[in-house]
């Protein structure tokens, strides 16, 4: 919840300077990066270890209309996303080592774990998904992505992007943060 609150305020707080004349673009707080998407400041949660990759917004109650999350990862390969315990829809942006747009979805929010279902299960004493995560639908980057921003759902209709399009990164800082 606490987190939620100081997204929603840095949100708040880089679109009042944005909107002042005379006022600069501020850095972004701490774990967070501002990507200009379609003309438009988004202040996106840096996502860029494991733990927090496999948290994702699962959880959440809501997402900033101008916040929502930006993954980064250590190298560039074909990705899969899924809808694991997320409580509102999620649009998805996946993009190459250069910040080229290889694919976008809609993500729309998929049933809870059933009582009947796992999440991890051995299978010769290997662990592997469960039931659960077998059932959740996969959202691919279809090509290779370092990258996948996630936003509010919806967000996709009011922006006018295009697979090839590119969005500016600061891929030498991400780089730096990236375990």
């Amino acid at each position: 919840m606490m987190r939620a609150l100081a997204a929603s305020l840095a949100v708040l707080v880089l679109g009042a300077c944005v909107s002042t004349q005379g006022c600069s673009k501020p850095a972004a707080p701490a774990g967070y990066e501002v990507v200009t998407i379609d003309g438009r400041d988004f202040t996106l949660e840096l996502v860029a270890d494991e733990a927090s990759r496999e948290k994702g917004l699962g959880g959440r109650e809501s997402i900033p209309e101008n916040g929502g999350m930006l993954f980064s990862f250590p190298d560039s390969q074909l990705r899969q996303f899924v809808m694991r315990d997320c409580l509102v829809p999620i649009d998805i942006i996946f993009l190459d080592p250069d910040g080229v747009i290889v694919a976008m979805h809609h993500m729309p929010v998929e049933e809870p774990i059933r009582p009947d279902e796992t999440r991890k299960e051995i299978v010769n004493g290997r662990i592997v998904a469960g039931s659960y995560e077998r059932r959740l639908k996969r959202y691919s980057s279809r090509f290779n992505a370092r990258y996948a921003i996630e936003l509010q759902g919806g967000m996709l209709e009011e922006l006018d992007l295009q697979v090839g399009e590119k969005i500016r990164l600061d891929t030498g800082r991400l780089e730096k943060v990236t375990d």
